[in-house]
């Protein structure tokens, strides 16, 4: 058996959960939740089909590790309604990250193993989401249930 060299993890963020777990922010790509859109105005069909785009890119940047999407905020700011119904706002950036943690599975060798989740979330500004700052709903993922053990 062959032991690979240990190499530092180095992430762009560690966020910490409301349940207390730690995770490791190893990728992050942010886009404007609206900057592609040449017409039309910001309602929940083309809310869905945004959402179905990052989710869809996710899946294919990160194949083996699953995919979730923390449900954005939406507001209606006025009482406009075209064509698609009313207009609906969504936070204005757009964020797919990539988070490690600690193996799920206790008899995993913590050395080897660690668990993965790849997220789908929208926030106001392009902060990387830090520590006990990261936005409420992120800091809320359940972990246990939605990440996914892999060997290193």
């Amino acid at each position: 058996m062959h032991h690979r060299p240990k190499v530092p993890t180095m992430s762009l963020a560690r966020v910490v959960l409301t349940t207390g777990r730690q995770l490791d922010l190893s990728d992050l790509r942010f886009s404007s939740t609206y900057g592609g859109m040449l017409e039309g105005y910001p309602c929940r069909v083309v809310n869905e089909m945004k959402i179905r785009g990052l989710l869809h890119s996710a899946e294919k940047e990160f194949p083996s590790t699953p995919v979730h999407l923390v449900p954005p905020t939406r507001e209606y700011p006025d009482q406009y309604a075209g064509a698609f119904g009313p207009v609906e706002v969504m936070p204005s950036v757009a964020c797919v990250g990539r988070f490690r943690s600690t193996a799920l599975d206790p008899a995993l060798d913590p050395v080897l193993h660690r668990s993965a989740l790849a997220v789908v979330w929208f926030q106001p500004t392009t902060e990387v989401p830090s520590g006990c700052d990261a936005e409420e709903a992120l800091r809320d993922l359940a972990w246990d249930e939605l990440a996914r053990d892999y060997e290193l």
